[in-house]
């Protein structure tokens, strides 16, 4: 009984990875070259994995700001423009009743992405403008997340997030270029944001069959590779230097 109830616990869990048809096809059949199945348990699996990532992903970013005191180097409307397109995703996940897996990041992605911004203010000498800040995206969070938000609204949302995406990428592209560097950018934190959006390509195309969001992705990855890109291109004019 004890072992029964074990092995129905884990087979609980492996589900979140192996979904119906595909646990059956590989832990009953052992058909092992499912190729449909390949591709739901790696998307499955990246998306669980992106989701697991993007709890600490801007941790970097975050203690880089606070240790120095400044969000010197990083642009405030650059941040606000990915903090809507983070909770556009976000919302709009959520409201069309995704998997879970395809969109979770984002929960994890917004506090954190508030919390950089609500840094910039406060260091930058706003710490009224600063909770004023993290009063209102709570409230703006907690109606679209509600249910009470019509789907034709949080798709219209979704829909502008591509102009929104490019140009919060390419104001902090810009502010690299004039400032010569890329300031208190974290690049783990860049980086991280760059592979986790590759990967959401093949994630929303098979668990979502969203053009909207799949579009999304493409663009945000060309964009935070830019970004990237340029951290290293300062990177190592400053090693040369050195």
């Amino acid at each position: 009984m004890a072992t029964e109830s074990s092995t129905d616990g884990v087979g609980s869990y492996l589900h979140f990875i192996f979904p119906q048809p595909c646990y059956d096809e590989y832990f009953l059949k052992l058909n092992f070259f499912h190729v449909q199945c390949f591709n739901v348990v790696l998307s499955k699996a990246l998306g669980y994995g992106i989701i697991l990532g993007a709890v600490l992903v801007k941790l970097p970013q975050i203690m880089k700001i606070v240790s120095a005191g400044s969000g010197k180097g990083i642009s405030l409307v650059a941040v606000m423009c990915e903090l809507f397109a983070i909770s556009a995703t976000t919302t709009y996940g959520f409201a069309m009743s995704f998997p879970f897996s395809a969109y979770g990041e984002g929960l994890f992605l917004t506090i954190q992405t508030s919390l950089i911004a609500f840094l910039i203010l406060f260091f930058g000498g706003n710490a009224v403008g600063a909770f004023m800040f993290g009063a209102l995206y709570t409230g703006i969070m907690g109606y679209l997340l509600s249910g009470l938000c019509p789907i034709a609204v949080l798709s219209a949302l979704q829909s502008i997030n591509i102009p929104i995406v490019i140009l919060s990428k390419m104001l902090q592209a810009v502010t690299n270029y004039r400032n010569g560097g890329t300031g208190q950018l974290s690049a783990v934190t860049v980086f991280l944001l760059f592979a986790g959006s590759l990967a959401r390509i093949f994630t929303s195309i098979h668990e979502t069959g969203d053009n909207l969001v799949i579009v999304t992705f493409i663009v945000s990855t060309v964009f935070n590779g830019l970004i990237f890109a340029q951290i290293l291109y300062y990177w190592n004019s400053k090693s040369k230097k050195d």
